[in-house]
C-alpha cells in the first residue's frame, strides 16, 4: 500500500447523482467527499438504471469521477473493471442494482500486491441473517477472499459473524454527517408538523414504521404528520399524516430543521443486531432537529438518550414524546445532538478510520468542523 499520497480508489456502488430507492447515497457521497478532501482520487462506477436516470439529483462532483455504465449486458462493466485494474484499493459496494452476484467475483480478479480489494456492506445485519439461513449462498464462499469487509454498522456482533465466515478483518464504518450538507436552517410553513419520518418503503422496515410511527399519528388525531421517501403513496394511513413522496436532497434539511420533532426507525435486522444508526440519523442531529429514535442497543455510543435524543420502544412512547416535550426541551435536544455529531461523528472522521484501516498513512487529523 502506498503512504504518503493520496490512494487511487476504484469504487463500485449503487449510485452518486440519485437517492431514488437509493439509501446509500447519503452515506457514499459523505464517504468519498470526506476522502477526497485528504488526498485521495476516486472513481465511482454506477448502473444507468433507468428509474435513477430519470432522478438524477447531484451535479458534477468534484471530488469523485463518475463513470454510468450500460446495463443491457457486462460489456460497459467489463470495461469498467480493466480500467480499476491497478488501482490501490477496489471497493465493491452491497446493493448495486444489477450483476451484484457476477460483480463480488470479478472484482477479485483485480486483487494484487498492490491492489486490495474490499466488500462494503451496507446492509450487513440483512446479508448475515441471509449468508447464515442459506449456506449455499454464492457469497459465502467469496467472504475469506475479499481483504476485508467494511460495514456501515453492526457493532461486534457483525464483526464477529462475518470473522466466522472466514473474513481477513471486518470493521464497522458507521453513518455520520457531513456539515456542509446537513445544518440549521430557516424552517418553512409547508413542513411545519408535530413530527417527520423520512425513508424509502422497504419491506423489513414497514411494520416498524407501522409500529413507530404510523401507530403514533392514530394516538394523537390532533397534530400533523409528515412522512417522506418512495414507495409510501398505496400505503394506508392516518388522515393527519401528508404523504410527500419523493423528498429532493436540497429540501430534506429544510424538512428535518423545520419539523419540531423527527423520527428515526431502524429496519428489522439493524435493529436485532443493534449498533446500526443510520444516515438520516445523523443528517436529523446535523440540521439540530429534535430527534426521537427507536431503541436498538448501542444508540449512547452516538447520541445520549435524554440528553442529544429520545428514545421510545414503541409508538405509544413516541406520541408521549410529541405530546410532553416543550419548546425548551425540544430546541435544548436538537442542539445537543447538532453538538455531539460535529465533535464526534463527522464523515471527516470518518474518513481517517478508513485510511487507517486500509494501512494508509494519511494526512492530517480531522480540522475543527464549522459550528461546533
Amino acid at each position: 500500500m502506498r503512504r504518503g499520497h493520496g490512494l487511487r480508489i476504484a469504487f463500485f456502488g449503487a449510485s452518486l447523482a440519485s437517492s431514488w430507492w437509493n439509501g446509500a447515497a447519503m452515506y457514499y457521497c459523505g464517504i468519498l467527499r470526506a476522502l477526497h478532501a485528504r488526498g485521495h482520487r476516486i472513481t465511482f462506477y454506477e448502473p444507468d438504471l433507468a428509474g435513477r436516470r430519470l432522478q438524477r439529483e447531484a451535479v458534477a462532483a468534484p471530488w469523485a469521477r463518475v463513470v454510468v455504465y450500460p446495463v443491457e449486458d457486462t460489456l460497459g462493466l467489463e470495461r469498467c473493471l480493466d480500467e480499476a485494474r491497478g488501482a490501490d484499493v477496489v471497493v465493491k459496494a452491497s446493493g448495486v442494482g444489477i450483476h451484484d452476484e457476477w460483480l463480488n467475483h470479478r472484482v477479485l480478479e483485480l486483487r494484487s500486491g498492490r491492489t486490495q480489494v474490499v466488500y462494503w456492506d451496507l446492509d450487513a445485519p440483512v446479508s448475515l441473517e441471509r449468508l447464515l439461513r442459506e449456506p449455499r449462498d454464492a457469497f459465502r464462499a467469496l467472504v475469506p477472499r475479499y481483504d476485508r469487509i467494511l460495514t456501515q454498522g453492526g457493532g461486534e456482533r457483525v464483526v464477529l459473524a462475518y470473522r466466522d465466515l472466514g473474513a481477513r478483518d471486518c470493521v464497522p464504518v458507521y453513518s455520520a454527517v457531513d456539515p456542509d450538507v446537513h445544518f440549521p436552517v430557516s424552517p418553512e410553513p409547508r413542513f411545519d408538523c408535530a413530527l417527520a419520518f423520512l425513508e424509502d418503503r422497504l419491506p423489513d422496515l414497514e411494520r416498524r414504521v407501522e409500529s413507530f410511527f404510523l401507530r403514533a399519528a392514530d394516538l394523537l388525531p390532533d397534530k400533523h404528520f409528515l412522512l417522506g421517501g418512495d414507495g409510501w403513496g398505496d400505503r394506508p394511513r392516518p388522515s393527519n399524516v401528508r404523504y410527500l413522496g419523493h423528498v429532493a436532497p436540497g429540501e430534506r434539511n429544510v424538512m428535518r430543521g423545520t419539523a419540531r420533532t423527527v423520527l428515526d426507525v431502524s429496519r428489522d435486522g439493524m435493529a436485532r443486531f443493534g449498533y446500526s444508526p443510520a444516515s438520516h440519523l445523523f443528517a436529523a442531529a446535523g440540521a439540530g432537529a429534535c430527534l426521537i429514535t427507536d431503541a436498538w442497543e448501542g444508540v449512547e455510543l452516538f447520541l445520549e438518550p435524554g440528553k442529544e435524543c429520545l428514545v421510545a420502544q414503541d409508538g405509544l412512547e413516541v406520541a408521549e414524546a410529541v405530546l410532553c416535550l416543550t419548546d425548551t426541551g425540544v430546541r435544548e435536544l436538537g442542539l445537543a445532538a447538532h453538538r455531539r455529531v460535529l465533535a464526534e461523528h463527522t464523515y471527516a472522521h470518518r474518513a481517517v478510520q478508513v485510511e487507517q484501516v486500509l494501512g494508509h498513512a494519511g494526512g492530517p487529523p480531522v480540522a475543527h468542523e464549522h459550528g461546533s
